[in-house]
């Protein structure tokens, strides 16, 4: 026999999803519900929930219009959007020729041991830190470069990266603290 879970939690969970789907009509709202929008819908959704839940794609295609498909496409196209959650704080570290040649690897070896992640699981269990590669930043000049949320670090260092992240963590830890 199965243990029925308790009524206190199957009550929560229907106002948790019904809170989510507010937030994702008032952005659709915002946009008058045009389906010429979606990136900037999307955009939006993302910023709030820091990554596309499947629900609420299927609930914006259902809400513009179109096609599952064509809200999925456009999720998976572009880099930017992101299918599972991501941490407070996204960490991007360009390996792009100019990098990759300043030694932008020892740098994503000492970020992925300190914070405990790998390239299949890159966001910590906390949802504090997100590791990311890509292929360029834009900022060859700078080489090796890391940006933290919007943060450009250039010329950096395994050193240099650690501190960073042992920064921001102490900044979060500080925000956690009872005044």
């Amino acid at each position: 026999m199965q243990a029925q879970k308790p009524m206190l939690a199957t009550l929560e969970q229907p106002s948790t999803a019904a809170r989510k789907f507010d937030t994702v009509c008032d952005i659709l709202e915002r946009h008058a519900r045009h389906p010429a929008r979606l990136i900037p819908i999307l955009q939006a959704v993302q910023e709030e929930y820091r990554y596309l839940p499947e629900e609420v794609l299927t609930y914006i295609a259902t809400a513009l219009g179109v096609t599952p498909a064509r809200v999925f496409g456009v999720a998976t196209f572009y880099a930017h959007f992101a299918l599972v959650p991501k941490g407070k704080h996204v960490i991007r570290l360009c390996d792009g020729t100019a990098c990759h040649v300043k030694r932008s690897i020892p740098i994503l070896d000492a970020l992925r041991e300190r914070l405990q992640v790998t390239e299949k699981r890159a966001t910590t269990p906390d949802m504090l830190f997100t590791v990311e590669t890509v292929a360029c930043l834009g900022a060859c000049g700078l080489a090796p470069v890391m940006v933290v949320d919007d943060e450009v670090h250039g010329l950096i260092t395994p050193e240099k990266a650690i501190a960073i992240v042992d920064d921001i963590a102490a900044q979060e830890a500080a925000l956690c603290q009872p005044a």
